[in-house]
């Protein structure tokens, strides 16, 4: 995959370096005097990238652009570059998801470092989103029912318990954890609980008499895994 390097800086001798140097080891470039200047090409839509920006600029600052950029769920990495460094703007930087805080004068394989880096997390966390996107949407696919169903499942209660529960029988019940298997494509327990986990659906307090399916009391943070029983 191709990317963009967006540069927001207001040294256009900089700007042309630092451009040259990432377009000769493959990158696509963008160059901007400004942040407003960034922002303004942005409604119009820009290829994704990284962006590579300056901390001091004329208008709106690049720390200013960081936040502005994350309210509005832009998820770009940045690397910030800067001629005036300081701990409370770097942790500030860092704090907000950039993933760095470089120097200028900045050495050639160090930027490169970074902007790689920032690219592997990118597409890590781009990994994560489109799970995350893929996984709601079979969820939806449930009917109230089998989510509920699903919820009793997830956090270990067995069949007899969740008929109990529900007020059903566990003939239904059994019938309902099939078509669950089904439509989210799971082949174990161990995989609704791990997709209920990783979806946060397990945060909240487990369900009155789930705990006697572990034990005494709940672990903390993840639920014993039932054997399985797929009726």
């Amino acid at each position: 995959m191709s990317y963009t390097i967006h540069i927001v800086d207001d040294d256009e001798a900089f700007r042309t370096a630092i451009g040259r140097l990432l377009r000769a080891h493959g990158y696509n470039t963008a160059e901007y005097q400004s942040a407003d200047s960034f922002l303004e090409q942005a409604r119009h839509g820009m290829e994704a990238g990284c962006i590579v920006l300056d901390v001091r600029l004329p208008g709106l600052s690049g720390p200013d652009l960081q936040t502005r950029l994350s309210a509005a769920g832009d998820p770009f990495p940045i690397v910030f570059l800067t001629g005036h460094g300081d701990v409370p703007t770097t942790v500030r930087a860092i704090k907000a998801g950039a993933e760095d805080v470089l120097t200028k004068p900045v050495p050639g394989p160090v930027l490169l470092d970074s902007i790689a880096r920032a690219f592997r997390r990118y597409d890590s966390e781009q990994t994560q989103r489109e799970w995350l996107k893929s996984a709601r949407s079979l969820l939806d696919t449930l009917t109230v029912r089998e989510r509920e169903v699903f919820e009793h499942v997830v956090r270990g209660r067995l069949n007899k318990q969740t008929a109990q529960s529900l007020g059903i029988t566990e003939r239904t019940i059994k019938a309902h954890r099939q078509r669950i298997f089904d439509k989210l494509g799971a082949r174990s327990v161990a995989d609704l609980v791990s997709m209920a986990e990783r979806l946060g659906l397990l945060v909240d307090a487990p369900p009155a008499g789930a705990a006697s399916v572990a034990g005494d009391a709940w672990p903390a943070g993840k639920p014993p895994l039932p054997a399985v029983d797929r009726g």
